[in-house]
């Protein structure tokens, strides 16, 4: 069996070399090396082998029958290896792409967007993974994920898409029942919230407002929890509580009157947008390509 050490590729290289060169100087030469060091190379593939590849004469050198398969085999290896290093150094992006978001954000932003992307990167594929539970990207085999809120302690890398605004809504069912709060201080007077389960901390989220120069984080009693941000919606619009939640999801809703949003003077800070990917020396092309429209398309989106 072979040592795990062993340059295989690196041996294959050098016998191809002596074969193509006919013989061990002219192949020391090529490779800056001396003749018996080329020489002693060959003796041990031949030992490692258990065969000899070739019949060394004063005048010119022959291959054996093995050695002579060997050689075949090791052109078409070396080959294949140079064809993989040019595929995987080219410029062109090339191969598939595994990208995971949040649903809303997900079905609002990046799906309407992706046939751009797709028209510009033709030989790229795209793997889109829509969930509300923040996955482990390296054992869900996902390149890249976009986050929104602030990014914990990792080792992933973070690069900035922009921002996004939040707002605090209810239905009119609600602030029929409970009333429109005029200050935050309200909120103490038996308001209640649809409470959303952070997948980070496992806790129910407080609100958040802006109070002055401050943010305040409010935590209010809920009768019903989620992990869901559509179903957080949903129960929102139901009458079942206050949600937090950023504009763009809540606009249609808002528009057409099924929420109201409350406490204008007192909005939510805007929420962080990223893209996260594992730690690589060498990023792939198709990675690349992808963060740099991403970080583009929204800068230019209101969000």
């Amino acid at each position: 069996m072979a040592r795990t050490d062993t340059n295989r590729s690196g041996e294959m290289d050098v016998f191809v070399r002596v074969v193509d060169l006919g013989g061990f100087t002219a192949a020391a030469n090529s490779l800056r090396q001396t003749p018996s060091g080329v020489s002693k190379l060959v003796s041990r593939l031949e030992t490692r082998l258990g065969t000899r590849l070739v019949n060394r004469t004063t005048r010119k050198l022959q291959l054996t029958e093995e050695g002579q398969a060997f050689y075949q085999r090791a052109q078409r290896i070396l080959a294949d290896i140079d064809e993989a290093e040019r595929e995987a150094a080219s410029c062109v992006p090339r191969g598939h792409l595994t990208v995971n978001s949040n649903i809303p954000f997900g079905m609002l932003h990046v799906m309407p967007l992706l046939p751009r992307f797709m028209r510009e990167h033709p030989d790229i594929t795209v793997d889109i993974v829509l969930t509300d539970t923040l996955v482990d990207l390296m054992q869900a085999r996902a390149d890249v994920a976009i986050r929104a809120g602030p990014l914990g302690a990792s080792r992933l890398i973070a690069r900035k898409l922009g921002t996004s605004r939040m707002a605090v809504v209810a239905a009119p069912s609600y602030l029929a029942r409970h009333g429109m709060p005029a200050t935050l201080a309200d909120l103490a007077a038996g308001h209640l919230c649809v409470g959303f389960v952070s997948s980070r901390t496992g806790e129910v989220m407080p609100l958040e407002f802006i109070d002055g120069q401050a943010i305040k984080l409010i935590s209010l009693g809920s009768r019903v929890t989620v992990n869901n941000s559509d179903t957080m919606t949903d129960l929102c619009r139901l009458g079942f509580g206050l949600i937090q939640a950023p504009r763009y999801r809540l606009a249609q809703d808002l528009a057409e009157g099924r929420l109201v949003e409350i406490l204008q003077d007192h909005p939510p800070s805007p929420t962080p947008l990223s893209a996260v990917y594992p730690q690589n020396r060498h990023t792939a092309a198709r990675l690349r390509v992808f963060l740099d429209w991403a970080t583009e398309i929204f800068a230019k989106a209101r969000l």
